[in-house]
């Protein structure tokens, strides 16, 4: 086992490495000046040659890419030239490792941008994951058990008509007739636990972790039910019936646990994009998460933070991974000898 995580893991790392140079290639080996996006839109050329010089543009993208690898590891002060810190070190700016850049459009490193976000798009994942991977394999394994009854046919009809919904129509629905018009709860404003305690943290998540959940549940639902189908279909179930064992220890025991391994592979990408940032449900609900972070920076073409969202988005996907791997580990022994 212990060499089986310390080969995922060194893979990771390969993967995470090869990833930051296909990003630095794609946006800085163009011909358009990435100087002129970081600057803004209004921008004179002497304050662009500023710029390029401040961000350490005006190097070629290798070392530009090398610098970036150092500043994840060890930190990176701002601006890049050393002649400029040194003439006005009053206005120097410190990115603590591991340092994602400097957005100008902001005027503060991508890490405190992705500081303040994090905990929103963070909270909203884990409080979807929790309910659609509840209900959602709930209901597949009812409707697999019920297969040809009504409770079967109701359920993925229901599943149906919620994945036919887009995530904005869903949470334009809830905001508006739930929080808005009837009152039900409140209209949803992000709370951190030090401010609302757990119960106001929670309840600020109700609405936009529902509308994901609903928006998930309905793939999770169809799939759990195909697994299991075709799990119970296995000779090892049947034999485990005939001798004997109870329906719930050979549903527990022997089906749920094949049926779990492709589950864990859609909960772990799942995740990640969401931790991506949910833009969409972030916008409806006015949640100041990464996706919104995101939208942002695209629309002020602020590079650098664009940059450091795709690092992490990719960091996160790839994690997810190895974490898939190892799990798999567990569910499955014979996978370590892969």
């Amino acid at each position: 086992m212990y060499a089986y995580v310390v080969r995922r893991l060194f893979v990771g790392v390969i993967m995470l490495i090869a990833m930051s140079l296909v990003t630095f290639v794609l946006f800085f080996a163009s011909p358009i000046d990435p100087a002129r996006y970081a600057c803004g839109k209004n921008c004179s050329p002497e304050l662009r040659e500023q710029t390029r010089n401040a961000l350490g543009y005006d190097k070629p993208v290798i070392v530009q890419w090398t610098d970036f690898l150092k500043g994840i590891v060890q930190g990176r002060d701002y601006p890049d030239d050393p002649e400029l810190r040194a003439a006005a070190p009053e206005l120097v700016t410190h990115c603590p490792a591991p340092c994602f850049g400097y957005s100008v459009v902001n005027t503060k490193t991508v890490n405190e941008e992705i500081k303040e976000a994090f905990p929103v798009s963070l909270s909203i994942s884990v409080a979807a994951v929790v309910l659609w991977l509840f209900f959602g394999v709930l209901l597949g394994v009812m409707a697999a058990i019920r297969r040809g009854t009504i409770v079967d046919r109701g359920i993925v009809a229901a599943a149906l008509v919620l994945y036919a919904f887009p995530s904005f129509f869903i949470g334009l629905f809830l905001l508006k007739f739930i929080a808005i018009k009837w009152e039900l709860v409140d209209v949803p404003v992000y709370t951190t636990i030090a401010e609302g305690g757990i119960g106001g943290w929670l309840s600020s998540l109700l609405l936009p972790a529902v509308t994901l959940a609903m928006l998930y549940m309905a793939g999770y639902v169809r799939m759990t039910r195909a697994f299991v189908l075709e799990s119970m279909t296995e000779d090892y179930v049947r034999t485990a019936r005939a001798k004997g064992l109870r329906q719930n220890k050979v549903l527990v025991k022997h089906t749920m646990r094949a049926a779990l391994t492709p589950l864990v592979t859609l909960i772990g990408l799942d995740f990640a994009g969401l931790m991506g940032g949910a833009i969409i449900t972030e916008t409806v609900f006015n949640y100041n998460g990464l996706g919104k972070l995101a939208y942002d920076a695209n629309t002020t073409n602020d590079l650098p933070t664009i940059i450091g969202l795709v690092l992490l988005l990719g960091t996160f996907v790839i994690l997810a991974n190895i974490i898939v791997d190892m799990l798999y580990a567990v569910i499955d022994p014979r996978v370590r000898v892969g």
